[in-house]
């Protein structure tokens, strides 16, 4: 019966994580833009899929059209790109290209009688690096750790020394993975520098901005991605820093036809699908990974539409100053301490414990446990320099100075209760 099934989605919502609620500080994503949301639901109801233009033709116009803006942003004017399933799709679809440039027959022939590739990325870069390594035959060991300086970016010196020895061990340097947003930190590497590097010795660079992409609309803060032009290709999540529903990511590109070389297969594997037609041209399947593919870009759209191009800046820049409101309160109070310079959305701080004979990771991990537990927040952790760290990433469109001051409010409270129980 309906009023059975209206029951249960009611008890599922009930005993479901509320990930748009003000003090949900857990993730790199947050919030429900409902223009947004409504687009998500039209392309449910419509369900198409975006392999060919003949069952997808307005939304195949509208993700052309909106590539082309992002592609624009990241200084890729004659480039092109994809949505796809998440940031870390689009991280593996970037180091496939690599891998295409490296060695064009790898596609068709394997890896059979190659030389190791390696793959060169920062000690604080995302673990879908090692996973793509993992799908791609190259193995994990040849993902090729790169130091960060005291603030998190990757030290570019120690870079090109790792690839010099990369070299002398008789191993192919296939990609350099620089990271715009670290998980953690929020970290920015130097992509400028990076990009010397990687020229310097023919790489492929790849910059994972799942995080950070966001900011190239900001005229405020998007220098954080200065150097991105320079760059072969770039993940970006807008479900991240702009508030879209999961999932809404690209792959950027700046060689036009580096998807194509790098995903297509034989026209013989394709006929019952790609026809040999005049609507062919608008087909962007040939060019995925993915054979059925979601309509994605029609919730970018409908955000875009309504707020503009200003209204996305005034959006990122509202949650950086929400950010440094944040930090300022950590700076402020004496029991709490900033763990690492904040550089975008994520506060990473600890609690000072005033007895030296409590363990301060210990203490600072079930203080976060038990502001979850008890349902007044939810904030996650990391590490930073080995040192547990609270990671609190602002990134809810709604938020208020006011939910920020309820959360530090909470956990302080905590951590009186806590202390006191030690």
């Amino acid at each position: 019966p309906l009023s059975q099934r209206a029951d249960f989605l009611s008890r599922y919502l009930e005993n479901s994580v509320r990930t748009g609620h003000p003090q949900f500080f857990n993730q790199l994503w947050s919030g429900t833009d409902m223009t947004s949301a409504l687009a998500e639901l039209v392309t449910a109801l419509s369900n198409t899929s975006m392999y060919t233009y003949e069952v997808a033709p307005v939304a195949t116009l509208i993700e052309n059209k909106i590539i082309k803006k992002m592609t624009s942003l990241a200084g890729f004017p004659d480039g092109e790109g994809l949505f796809v399933t998440g940031g870390s799709n689009a991280n593996l679809v970037g180091l496939m290209m690599a891998r295409q440039r490296l060695q064009n027959q790898s596609k068709d022939k394997g890896l059979f009688s190659q030389k190791p590739m390696t793959i060169f990325t920062s000690i604080e870069s995302h673990y879908s690096i090692k996973k793509s390594a993992n799908i791609l035959g190259l193995g994990m060991d040849h993902v090729i750790p790169v130091p960060t300086n005291s603030v998190g970016q990757m030290d570019s010196p120690a870079l090109d020394g790792l690839i010099q020895e990369s070299i002398e061990r008789d191993e192919q340097p296939m990609a350099v993975v620089a990271t715009a947003g670290t998980t953690v930190r929020g970290a920015f590497d130097p992509l400028t520098e990076i990009s010397y590097v990687a020229k310097k010795n023919n790489i492929w660079l790849h910059v994972d901005g799942a995080l950070g992409g966001s900011t190239l609309l900001s005229p405020r803060h998007r220098e954080l991605m200065n150097g991105i032009e320079e760059a072969d290709s770039l993940a970006w999540d807008a479900h991240k820093m702009l508030g879209i529903p999961l999932i809404c990511s690209v792959i950027l590109v700046k060689e036009k036809g580096s998807l194509l070389a790098t995903n297509s297969t034989q026209k013989k594997d394709e006929a019952y699908i790609f026809h040999d037609n005049d609507e062919a041209r608008w087909d962007l399947g040939p060019q995925s990974l993915q054979c059925g593919r979601k309509v994605d870009a029609l919730k970018l759209w409908m955000k875009w539409s309504k707020e503009g191009s200003v209204g996305l800046a005034s959006h990122i820049d509202r949650l950086f100053a929400l950010a440094k409101y944040a930090e300022d309160k950590v700076k402020e109070h004496p029991s709490l301490e900033l763990q690492t310079p904040r550089q975008s959305v994520n506060v990473c701080f600890r609690y000072k414990v005033a007895d030296r004979d409590v363990n301060w990771c210990n203490f600072n991990e079930e203080l976060r446990e038990r502001l979850l537990r008890k349902g007044l927040s939810a904030v996650n952790f990391g590490y930073v320099d080995n040192d547990l760290t609270i990671r609190l990433v602002v990134t809810n469109p709604h938020l208020s100075e006011a939910d920020i001051d309820l959360f530090f409010s909470q956990l302080l409270e905590e951590a009186k209760r806590l202390s006191q129980e030690s």
